[in-house]
């Protein structure tokens, strides 16, 4: 027979009441828009396993094209994308892919477009939360003009920002609804 201080426990946990045990979904949006013609807008949602799903529909890209996306250090559009700042890398790494193991906690990779200029996209980030000291709120994302290099292109900026050139689109991560 189970006593029935266990068996609290255990109906605390399984209702959530134990702080810990339960998930709670967190949600943050970005509104994407700069100097070029891209719009549209990226979700970031924390998933069960404390990683970040991030889904993205933007337009007005260069059609069958490959561009950088990043998360930026800063919230400022005072000057719209300029403001953001470096990648966000508390870490103080080099620039890289998002499954090296050196890179920026802020390097997401490339996202495609398709031939009428239109990306859709889903990116699991691990190490990027929406909470506590490592949060993206409040941050930038940033959408590139070039192609990300993942700072294998031996260029002068390649660990820095992986050559991926102006930045065409950005929106300020907030909490979502």
């Amino acid at each position: 027979m189970i006593s029935p201080l266990v068996f609290l426990s255990c109906f605390a946990v399984l209702l959530g009441f134990v702080e810990g045990s339960s998930f709670t979904p967190h949600k943050a949006v970005a509104v994407m828009k700069g100097p070029s013609n891209v719009t549209g807008t990226i979700t970031f949602t924390t998933t069960a396993h404390h990683s970040l799903t991030i889904v993205g529909n933007l337009t007005g890209l260069d059609p069958s094209a490959q561009r950088g996306l990043h998360v930026h250090e800063f919230g400022d559009a005072t000057d719209g994308c300029a403001s953001a700042g470096l990648h966000f890398n508390p870490f103080n790494k080099t620039h890289g892919g998002p499954t090296d193991p050196v890179h920026h906690l802020g390097d997401l990779g490339n996202i495609a477009s398709d031939a009428n200029g239109v990306s859709q996209f889903t990116i699991l980030a691990r190490g990027l939360y929406l909470k506590g000291p490592l949060t993206i709120l409040g941050r930038t994302i940033v959408l590139h003009a070039g192609t990300d290099d993942l700072g294998k292109g031996g260029f002068n900026d390649s660990l820095t920002v992986g050559h991926s050139g102006a930045r065409s689109a950005c929106g300020i991560i907030g909490l979502s609804g």
